[in-house]
């Protein structure tokens, strides 16, 4: 079970950074972005790890606290979470 929600977040991990690359990319554009509860939601689903990747990556809504201190907190929490699954002791 823990191997495939690792598999499940790492996918949605992947899709949040690809979001996150291109939501920087149209901002600098001008043009239409990705809601931020879509980003959100996505991070709330399993794929903090990777909105904060792409955060710092794309250098992408870290001025903004909500983003800057919750996907960290989420992505800690989803790793707390994998690593219980796993029957690792902290």
């Amino acid at each position: 079970m823990a191997q495939a929600l690792l598999a499940y977040m790492a996918v949605v991990s992947l899709v949040l950074l690809v979001f996150m690359g291109m939501d920087k990319s149209r901002a600098k554009k001008q043009e239409w972005r990705i809601a931020e509860r879509t980003l959100f939601t996505l991070a709330i689903c399993g794929g903090a790890v990777g909105g904060v990747l792409g955060m710092y990556l794309f250098r992408h809504k870290t001025r903004h606290n909500s983003f800057a201190f919750g996907f960290p907190l989420l992505a800690a929490l989803q790793i707390f979470m994998i690593v219980r699954l796993w029957g690792i002791s902290l």
